[in-house]
């Protein structure tokens, strides 16, 4: 089996440990020397052809039907990243071409990250680190700077959308002794409670959590899902964490909702990114904004690399990929 990996030097490097590339060495594997994804098209173009599995990331240009005309062997794609609807044209799926990726290693990452939010928000670790900072100390052990301090124990924690990241932070979350809520119109409420949740609508989840944090797809019909009806019915003292996309978000509804100092923020996208300087996110008090890195970063890439790799083997051997996509789940991945 040929795999063509269309990827950058940079990108194959930080992703991949040496030794699970070395798993791979009963079949022919080809690299790209390029350094930059300008020059990725005509790798492909000389080495397409030969393809039986593709394997894609981050800087991989958009497939066009032209690029997979080039490859009338190809059997799958293999997106060593999470979403893929930027990536693929509709055809893949007429041209019977089976489709996968790493999300379920990189939800790892971001549901790690999501908890450590959510800990630390109800803890009160951003205020009171300030507050120490200007010379203060602990004095009521309740509150620091106005803000409730908390233990996850007997908050409620609500999820919307029950993503792969949600999931994993579903079973992080089992180690707490936690309620936790979740809205997602694609998933029953049976399998909701198997998860280990109680499946709501939107609004009694926003009115109900200490913590809401998101994880819906991307897609336009998402898109400022959240605005100022939902935020105002936020409790007081509520956190809202954010490590999906910022497109979700009505950024102003959400801004307006701050200013009252009713609610936290924790965010690690905005919509766009990064924000103007002079955004709400970056001065108000009870905003902590991050830089986009709740995702894979620095050794999490390599999990991501581990995946593709077990996926590339799968492939070979005839079984399904474990992060195998259908074309019905396509429609309402991001």
């Amino acid at each position: 089996m040929r795999v063509v990996f269309l990827l950058t030097v940079p990108i194959v490097e930080m992703c991949f440990d040496p030794q699970d590339l070395r798993r791979l060495s009963e079949h022919e594997t080809l690299f790209s020397s390029a350094s930059t994804a300008d020059r990725l098209a005509d790798f492909w173009s000389r080495h397409g052809a030969s393809a039986d599995l593709l394997v894609t990331g981050w800087k991989t240009p958009p497939l066009t039907d032209a690029m997979l005309d080039m490859a009338p062997k190809l059997g799958g794609i293999l997106h060593a990243a999470g979403s893929t609807r930027h990536l693929l044209p509709p055809s893949v799926w007429s041209r019977g071409l089976r489709i996968a990726s790493a999300r379920e290693s990189l939800a790892v990452g971001v549901a790690e990250t999501t908890l450590g939010l959510i800990i630390a928000g109800l803890k009160g670790f951003f205020p009171a680190a300030r507050h120490v900072r200007e010379g203060g100390w602990l004095i009521d052990a309740d509150r620091v700077q106005g803000h409730k301090i908390r233990e996850m124990y007997q908050s409620t924690i609500g999820l919307i959308g029950l993503s792969k990241t949600a999931r994993h932070l579903l079973r992080l979350l089992k180690q707490f002794e936690v309620k936790v809520l979740a809205t997602d119109p694609y998933v029953k409420a049976d399998e909701v409670e198997r998860l280990g949740a109680t499946k709501v609508e939107l609004d009694e989840l926003m009115a109900s959590s200490d913590v809401v944090s998101l994880h819906a797809p991307a897609l336009p019909e998402t898109r400022h899902m959240l605005g100022r009806s939902q935020f105002s019915l936020m409790r007081d003292g509520a956190i809202f964490v954010n490590t999906a996309r910022g497109m979700i978000v009505d950024e102003d509804a959400l801004s307006a909702e701050l200013r009252t100092g009713r609610i936290w923020a924790l965010l690690d996208v905005t919509d766009p990114e990064p924000p103007a300087r002079d955004h709400p996110f970056r001065t108000l008090p009870n905003v902590v904004l991050l830089p986009h890195i709740a995702g894979a970063v620095g050794t999490g890439c390599r999990r991501l690399g581990r995946s593709t790799v077990d996926q590339i083997l799968e492939f070979a051997a005839g079984l399904p990929m474990h992060g195998e996509i259908s074309a019905q789940e396509w429609t309402i991945l991001a």
